[in-house]
């Protein structure tokens, strides 16, 4: 594949598009005859001559292709870009004795290069992971006869053309709906706008010397509650709560009724009187 990119590198799109455009728009469009020629010369006898003459003769095609996606807000020379490359892996996997054009058997790889390419550059979070999702996320916007939410009739017909589920439909349009936004405030933006900037409450301050303190202050406070809560119980309802949910080892409702010769239901209820005794003494 190298070596077929070499000629091509004097020729693309990411300098002037339009310069580029008239450019392609020069190489005539190959006869079905020449282009069998062509294809049967690459597949039997790897002549790269003529997969440049191949893949020249069909750049028109992916500019035409890549200008159907230019709704998503990349640059068109990008995305022509990553149509070629799409091309010339067609241009190398062609077999002339399908019966079938090259245009016709390379659109599948230009449409697969410029949508991996949209997926991985439109948002900064990847929007489309799975097989359904990429399917709604370059149909649900087409799909759609308004700017509007779908109604159920319609995120049903949706999910059922498709072949997916009303829920992926209704994910993907929630996320479609969204947009990024920057971690720092724009210099430009208000108070009021700036203070839901995510770096205002995404900070990490688990090593501020003060979120230290005040997390140990909480922890030896509810620690002290705890145990002045305890000592406000009787002994079998404190040992009961010490067995239940302090030991490492922990009892269950039937040893203790063993150990007591009661019922596992009155444990049980022993247990819950010591627990609200409990909370009540640690609010208190």
């Amino acid at each position: 594949m190298s070596r077929m990119l070499q000629p091509m590198v004097a020729l693309s799109p990411g300098g002037n598009i339009n310069a580029y455009i008239q450019a392609v728009g020069a190489f005539p469009v190959l006869s079905q005859e020449r282009e069998q020629e062509l294809a049967q010369a690459l597949y039997y006898r790897e002549d790269l001559a003529s997969a440049r003459e191949l893949v020249l003769a069909h750049l028109r095609f992916v500019v035409h292709i890549a200008r159907s996606y230019s709704g998503y807000g990349l640059p068109l020379s990008d995305l022509v870009q990553e149509g070629n490359v799409g091309l010339m892996k067609a241009v190398r996997r062609f077999d002339p004795d399908r019966g079938v054009r090259l245009v016709s058997f390379a659109v599948h790889w230009i449409k697969a290069e410029i949508h991996e390419y949209i997926l991985r550059n439109w948002r900064i979070v990847k929007i489309a992971t799975t097989k359904a999702q990429r399917k709604l996320f370059f149909n649900l916007r087409s799909a759609k006869k308004n700017l509007g939410w779908l109604n159920n009739e319609e995120a049903q017909a949706l999910a059922r053309d498709l072949g997916v589920e009303v829920e992926e439909v209704r994910r993907m349009e929630g996320r479609l709906a969204a947009a990024d936004v920057a971690f720092d405030a724009h210099p430009d933006d208000d108070d009021e706008t700036a203070s839901f900037a995510p770096a205002h409450y995404l900070e990490d301050r688990r090593h501020d010397p003060a979120t230290q303190l005040e997390d140990a202050d909480w922890e030896t406070d509810n620690h002290e509650r705890l145990g002045n809560a305890l000592e406000c119980l009787d002994d079998r309802s404190r040992v009961i709560l010490q067995r239940r949910w302090l030991d490492d080892d922990k009892a269950t409702l039937h040893e203790l009724a063993a150990h007591y010769g009661v019922s596992a239901e009155r444990i049980r209820q022993l247990e819950q009187g010591a627990l609200k005794k409990l909370r009540s003494s640690m609010l208190a």
